[in-house]
């Protein structure tokens, strides 16, 4: 249990970090200064040197952040009971639209250059998002809405396809087109059932 140090320790941090998601999700990474983010925070410099060490481990932070809540909002959604497989789908769908219309091009790519060689984001990828990914589509199968012929070994390379294009593709070539690979990755050439 926290005590009320901890407790305000981590608010500071957790204000920080949001301050710089903030101002990098609008700006980027590299044209954000510490003092910016200091104002946004409502803190000194030295705090954010003092917890971060560097502005690099803050955008790094900051990304890690970032990921770990939208995948938590994610996970919500697919391990909820009571919505429906199709809303799921939409929803899944929905938030990478939204996600990528208020991402600034420089942050997106400075994300995907982490989530390309970063052992956190492999790990969380690998042990959180494949398991659960993997679990929307048996529920996919069993609805019928998924291909039962279609392996867990395919699914998994057609998700590794996916990821290796979107690591090494700039934001300006994918973000416009984010809605269509989303519905593309979950519906195939095929398109949406009604």
């Amino acid at each position: 249990m926290m005590d009320g140090f901890q407790r305000r320790r981590e608010l500071k941090k957790k204000g920080i970090l949001e301050a710089a998601l903030e101002l990098f999700m609008e700006h980027g990474v590299q044209k954000v200064s510490i003092s910016e983010i200091a104002k946004k925070a409502d803190v000194s410099q030295v705090t954010i040197y003092n917890y971060f060490g560097s502005k690099d481990q803050l955008a790094y932070d900051t990304v890690m952040y970032y990921t770990e809540n939208v995948w938590h909002a994610q996970k919500q959604i697919l391990i909820n009971p009571s919505i429906p497989y199709t809303e799921k789908l939409k929803s899944i769908i929905f938030d990478k639209k939204q996600i990528v219309t208020k991402i600034n091009n420089e942050f997106h790519d400075f994300i995907m250059q982490i989530y390309a060689t970063d052992e956190n984001f492999n790990r969380l990828y690998n042990e959180e998002l494949i398991p659960h990914t993997l679990a929307l589509f048996e529920e996919g199968k069993k609805l019928g809405y998924v291909d039962k012929n279609f392996s867990n070994e395919v699914i998994l390379m057609y998700l590794q396809m996916f990821r290796i294009f979107s690591q090494n593709t700039s934001a300006e070539q994918i973000l416009p087109y984010t809605e269509e690979l989303m519905k593309l990755f979950l519906y195939g050439l095929s398109g949406e059932k009604k």
